[in-house]
């Protein structure tokens, strides 16, 4: 979503979002009852994306969805963007897992404005949370923008309504504009480097590029060499080679 000429590359932008640690007890939880795209989605004709169905956004919702992942990670000559590596799709899934319902969060009350060092305390659990934000931002850009939603703004818009919800210059009526920004960029994140069995990273393309090896079963003799590439594909899960 940054302007190429005046914000730090993409390269960088995507090394600050994969080397956030995360610990193997959240990311289990994460994927808890995550559904599995290898068994519902049918496979896609060579060249073209992966026809796919949502379950839990509607139409509105999933225009949206698309045209903010598309701006979060934009395709350029580094790597595939959102879109096409089928982040809305993961999303899409994750919405419809038990962690999104918000089966491990305490979720009961008192509700009360706290600082950031307390971690969120809304009453909202994060697929409602991703629910009702999209329609606040569409509320506010119909209003804004002469009756256009999200999806109709030209990219430059978008990007400029992004950049506002990121630095809490947008107040939207029932949720926290940071709040709601946060959530759908660690989304739009763990789409992009997910195990592609969940929907995202399709063809392991993310993994090609930051040249993460995957799930391969050795390579400890690599970890400490820092001036030459890894020289094999990534594995994913099912044990398919990138």
């Amino acid at each position: 979503m940054s302007d190429d000429q005046q914000s730090p590359s993409r390269r960088r932008l995507i090394k600050s979002l994969v080397f956030v640690p995360m610990g193997a007890g959240a990311a289990a939880a994460i994927h808890q009852g995550l559904p599995n795209a290898n068994a519902t989605a049918t496979a896609p004709a060579e060249g073209k994306p992966n026809p796919y169905t949502p379950k839990f956004f509607n139409a509105k919702e999933w225009k949206f969805v698309i045209a903010a992942v598309d701006r979060l990670i934009p395709h350029d000559e580094h790597g595939p963007g959102a879109v096409e590596s089928g982040v809305p799709e993961f999303i899409d899934r994750h919405m419809q897992s038990p962690y999104a319902s918000g089966s491990i969060w305490y979720m009961q009350g008192p509700f009360l404005e706290a600082t950031s060092d307390f971690g969120y305390q809304g009453k909202l659990a994060l697929k409602d949370i991703i629910r009702v934000g999209i329609a606040n931002v569409d509320a506010h850009c119909v209003k804004t923008y002469s009756g256009k939603a999200f999806a109709d703004l030209d990219v430059r818009m978008q990007e400029a309504v992004l950049k506002d919800l990121e630095g809490g210059k947008i107040k939207l009526a029932d949720i926290s504009s940071k709040t709601f920004f946060a959530d759908f960029l660690a989304e739009t994140r763990a789409g992009y480097f997910s195990d592609p069995s969940h929907g995202g990273n399709k063809d392991m393309g993310a993994w090609k590029m930051i040249g993460y090896p995957g799930m391969r079963g050795d390579y400890l003799e690599w970890v400490k060499i820092r001036d030459k590439p890894y020289p094999l594909g990534p594995v994913d899960l099912a044990g398919r080679r990138g």
